[in-house]
């Protein structure tokens, strides 16, 4: 005998066989529907395609219409390797004259010699290369790149760098000097060397001090007073490499090598999180590897504003001799990194405010750094 059904059961047996109906009246429906109006629900956002650098990498163009940033930006959604890329960007920078931080017509050594330092970092390729105090090459980015791809060694200098740089096909010219440089070197020998120093603590100071002057007279812009361009890029695919190319500090001692040329400090890459590189003072950035640290702490989950913030502190700290600060006690200099992770976050942070360039689907863009301390560093 059956069981009687009580008020209770026969609802909830109603509400359930009309779900079913419905559902099943629906499915021929969904069924009909294309399958890109589905898509959307399940799609993942890749990485978001990038290139940040210095400023210059969005205001020098040697001649032409396009900038570094912009150069390295479309060639990467071409489908170039993404440090072929970026090399072809700052090419344009080392390649134009009017830039006299970077390649031809970089601001000489106090010898009056153009001395150019450069790095390189592929990310997938689990390889690097870098070359300092090169004479004669106009594009050091491309001779270290070729130390990375030709040889077992991650750095030459001087002489060898120049012969390898010879051995390998580019030309090697006798000085890269421009009109502009050599008449910059010229007033800068003027003002120190009229007194003819015979302390070297005080001709060194003197040098320096001459340097900033010029700074403040207009004659050379503070970032190029320390030089470079750094560039780094991610693709589609989450592939991040970076370069640094540079003449260096301005009228450094012959044979001054800085940040720029040396992995860890004037750029650092790892291929699975991220890249960051820095101009301004190589010694302050030299001292601390502040490059490698950033994206170290990348790896920890850190954000690349929030990174880039630590490593600036810790330079802040490490600064103690009191020819380096200033009268608030601060950094007298300037550094700045540039740094992105390999989902296409970036940040680009400063000691004090500067601006950098960016390039990514909505074009080149110059913008303002995150500042850790307000004013200038001359204040």
């Amino acid at each position: 005998m059956a069981r009687p059904l009580d008020r209770r059961a026969f609802l909830q047996s109603s509400v359930a066989t009309g779900l079913a109906t419905g559902l099943a009246s629906a499915l021929p429906m969904r069924a009909q529907e294309p399958a890109e109006k589905e898509a959307p629900a399940i799609k993942r956002s890749g990485p978001r395609p990038m290139v940040i650098s210095s400023a210059n990498g969005n205001r020098f163009t040697n001649g032409g219409a396009i900038t570094c940033v912009a150069q390295a930006f479309t060639l990467m959604e071409k489908g170039s390797d993404v440090l072929d890329a970026l090399i072809a960007g700052v090419n344009i920078v080392e390649l134009d004259p009017t830039d006299d931080s970077v390649g031809y017509g970089g601001l000489p050594n106090a010898d009056g010699v153009v001395q150019l330092d450069a790095s390189c970092m592929h990310g997938p390729k689990r390889r690097a290369g870098g070359v300092a105090c090169l004479e004669g090459v106009r594009t050091p980015s491309l001779v270290a790149k070729a130390i990375m791809e030709h040889t077992d060694h991650h750095l030459l200098v001087g002489k060898g760098a120049q012969d390898f740089a010879r051995q390998m096909g580019f030309q090697v010219e006798a000085d890269l000097n421009t009109e502009h440089s050599r008449k910059l070197w010229l007033e800068w020998k003027r003002r120190t060397d009229s007194p003819h120093w015979l302390d070297p603590e005080k001709r060194a100071a003197a040098g320096f001090q001459a340097g900033l002057q010029m700074v403040r007279d207009g004659l050379i812009s503070p970032e190029h007073f320390y030089g470079t361009i750094n560039c780094n890029g991610v693709n589609a695919k989450g592939e991040v490499c970076g370069v640094t190319t540079t003449s260096g500090l301005a009228w450094k001692i012959p044979g001054r090598v800085g940040d720029s040329p040396v992995l860890g400090a004037g750029v650092y890459v790892d291929g699975e999180i991220g890249a960051a590189g820095s101009t301004g003072r190589g010694e302050a950035n030299l001292f601390g590897l502040n490059s490698f640290l950033i994206v170290e702490l990348l790896r920890r989950g850190m954000k690349p504003k929030d990174a880039g913030m630590e490593a600036l502190r810790r330079i802040k700290a490490h600064t103690i001799e009191k020819r380096l600060l200033n009268n608030r006690g601060l950094p007298n200099f300037q550094v700045n990194f540039y740094i992105l992770n390999a989902q296409g976050e970036q940040a680009g942070v400063s000691l004090y405010e500067s601006i950098y360039a960016l390039c990514d689907a909505n074009g080149p863009q110059t913008l303002h750094t995150e500042a850790l301390f307000p004013g200038k560093a001359s204040d």
